[in-house]
């Protein structure tokens, strides 16, 4: 059989649907970075994470996805599906971190960062060494995919080792927040990048908007880290920035960020108090079918024992708390 009909016909299979409609419940459901889209119409959740590595290229190398899982009551969820796989001729295709899937004018957009391995190797002299690794956008008629691929290239520099990418609009212009990863550069960075109209490619030059070490939680040491940007405008318009790293105690947790202009352009300043520090991160925001508002994590952050956590949060107009 023909190497590209082989691949379309594996594919095909894995995008069909629902792998036997198993039910997994959330605590046993292993993930990060764990992203909810609430479907009102439907009245259900989808929560995407990255696939598992059960597509490979002729040569043996897996090949990178996204897969959803859904639910009525976070609780119970029916999956996985594979909404996503990399394109072969993409720039790279290996492992996807933190898939988000934004809804935009009618169609749903997944921001994925796209690694060429899982370790980070180190150089001689003991740093990190570079891999390629950026945020991708992929689009879909609908939440279940398939997602298909603009282009072939990442909309974060081709030169920069850059992750999570998200997206805010303002004032009808779309924009992608990402991170600048600190193993290349030592004190990560939040990066603007203006796009599109149709969410096809990045417009114009970035923009760093902060540094992790601005952060008074941050853990000082030889890196500052910056991961997992989620953007959020309260209820008296304040615009916020959850954002995850860790603390001084060494465990991961989100921090807030507050642009003291309203816009996305900043300036930032970071909010003394982080909103989680207990060894859980990478959050974003989301409503729930009755209106409450939630923060979705991942927690604890290693061992293998990540699962989803949502935490109900308010919004008390100039800042976010969890609920007790």
């Amino acid at each position: 059989m023909n190497r590209k009909i082989f691949i379309s016909a594996v594919l095909a299979a894995i995008t069909a649907g629902y792998a036997e409609a198993q039910t997994i419940k959330t605590e046993d459901l292993y993930i990060r970075d764990p992203y909810i889209v609430t479907d009102e119409a439907q009245g259900v959740y989808y929560l995407y994470r990255s696939a598992t590595a059960d597509v490979f290229d002729t040569n043996g190398n897996a090949i990178g996805g996204v897969e959803v899982f859904k639910s009525r009551d976070l609780k119970n969820w029916e999956g996985p599906k594979r909404v996503l796989t990399i394109p072969e001729d993409n720039w790279i295709t290996g492992t996807i971190w933190a898939p988000e899937v934004h809804r935009y004018k009618g169609r749903y957009y997944i921001f994925a960062t796209i690694n060429t391995g899982l370790v980070w190797k180190r150089n001689e002299e003991g740093h990190p060494k570079y891999t390629f690794r950026g945020t991708q956008v992929f689009w879909s008629k609908s939440p279940e995919g398939p997602f298909k691929a603009f282009g072939h290239e990442p909309f974060t520099p081709m030169d920069q080792m850059c992750l999570d990418g998200t997206l805010w609009v303002e004032d009808g212009k779309p924009y992608m927040v990402y991170c600048h990863e600190w193993v290349e550069v030592a004190d990560g960075e939040m990066v603007l990048q203006p796009l599109k109209k149709d969410l096809s490619a990045p417009e114009g030059a970035p923009l760093r908007l902060f540094c992790a070490s601005a952060a008074p939680w941050v853990m000082k040491d030889d890196r500052y880290v910056t991961d997992g940007p989620f953007i959020y405008k309260t209820k008296t318009g304040k615009l916020l920035m959850i954002w995850s790293s860790f603390t001084e105690e060494g465990g991961y947790a989100i921090g807030i960020a507050e642009s003291t202009t309203g816009r996305i352009q900043g300036p930032w300043k970071q909010q003394e108090k982080p909103l989680f520090t207990k060894d859980g991160g990478h959050g974003m925001i989301f409503r729930s079918l009755d209106g409450r508002l939630y923060v979705s994590l991942h927690s604890p952050n290693g061992g293998g024992l990540e699962r989803a956590h949502f935490y109900e949060i308010e919004d008390t107009g100039d800042s976010l708390v969890v609920k007790d």
